[in-house]
């Protein structure tokens, strides 16, 4: 079967449920009947999906629970409510991250002969650097540490990490945040070598540039909704000359978690419009 329905009825966990790639994902999923658990460091924002997810006819259902993906006793507590109402989860999906400014350079380049290295690579924080690996990278490994263990145990499930065109092609000011991204592809590797043997496949997605609440009005003009140099830079550099929507992430991710994908793990899948094709020239 290859359409998917070996998805009904699976329980399902996501962190960063919550985000506009989250809240899209967490949709693919009820749509195709997973239940899902909607992991976010405040609980009621994973219920408001949850709530939207109950008023629609033939999906799985949706819930929140709290959980910050950067503690571990957070993690287990909220694995002991999945436990209690769930059972074992067959499903986690790994989608929580961000960037954070105090890790990012107000400069692209600097030169050999600048005298002010004010906003470079040399001004930047180190605690950002740490809260952006904390989010992204950790923020991936802890709640597969915790989450992943009953499906090893019963010898089947699913994991799918969330990258970012930055693991491949690192942008311009955002070093801490391309560099998690790329922890995390050769993480998932990692982790499906590690998880073969006891029948757990772990994959991710790299999805290319989308608008969201963190990078809009880097991409975009707030007065005039126009692209900014930096947006106009990123069209450029992708062939199909948009930005994609969040929901062309869904089927990607539905055919690595369903069966139709049963012998492959260990990749990272671009859905980019070819930005990680293309040279320029």
């Amino acid at each position: 079967m290859n359409d998917f329905s070996d998805l009904k009825g699976k329980v399902a966990a996501i962190t960063g449920g919550s985000g506009i790639i989250g809240m899209t994902l967490v949709r693919g999923l009820c749509a195709a009947g997973v239940n899902v658990i909607i992991l976010d460091v405040k609980p009621e924002r994973g219920e408001v999906t949850a709530a939207e997810m109950a008023a629609r006819p033939d999906c799985g259902m949706a819930t929140g629970i709290g959980a910050d993906v950067t503690d571990r006793e957070s993690l287990l507590k909220a694995r002991d409510q999945i436990r209690e109402k769930f059972g074992s989860l067959d499903i986690l999906v790994n989608c929580a991250g961000g960037n954070k400014s105090t890790a990012t350079t107000a400069k692209e380049f600097i030169s050999g002969n600048e005298k002010d290295l004010k906003g470079s690579f040399f001004d930047l924080d180190i605690e950002g650097f740490d809260g952006v690996f904390d989010l992204n990278f950790k923020g991936t490994v802890l709640p597969t540490m915790i989450l992943a263990e009953d499906m090893v145990k019963k010898g089947s499930g699913s994991v799918l990490n969330i990258s970012s065109m930055n693991a491949y092609r690192p942008l311009t000011k955002i070093p801490a945040y391309s560099a998690a991204k790329a922890a995390i592809n050769n993480f998932t590797q990692w982790l499906a070598v590690h998880f073969a043997p006891a029948g757990v496949r772990v994959n991710a997605i790299a999805p290319g540039f989308l608008l969201t609440n963190q990078n809009r009005f880097l991409l975009t003009d707030e007065q005039t909704g126009e692209m900014t140099p930096r947006g106009k830079k990123i069209i450029a550099a992708t062939p199909m000359g948009r930005y994609a929507e969040p929901e062309e992430l869904v089927g990607t991710m539905l055919y690595l978690l369903s069966d139709t994908s049963s012998f492959v793990t260990g990749v990272v899948i671009p859905v980019d419009g070819g930005f990680s094709a293309y040279s320029g020239v």
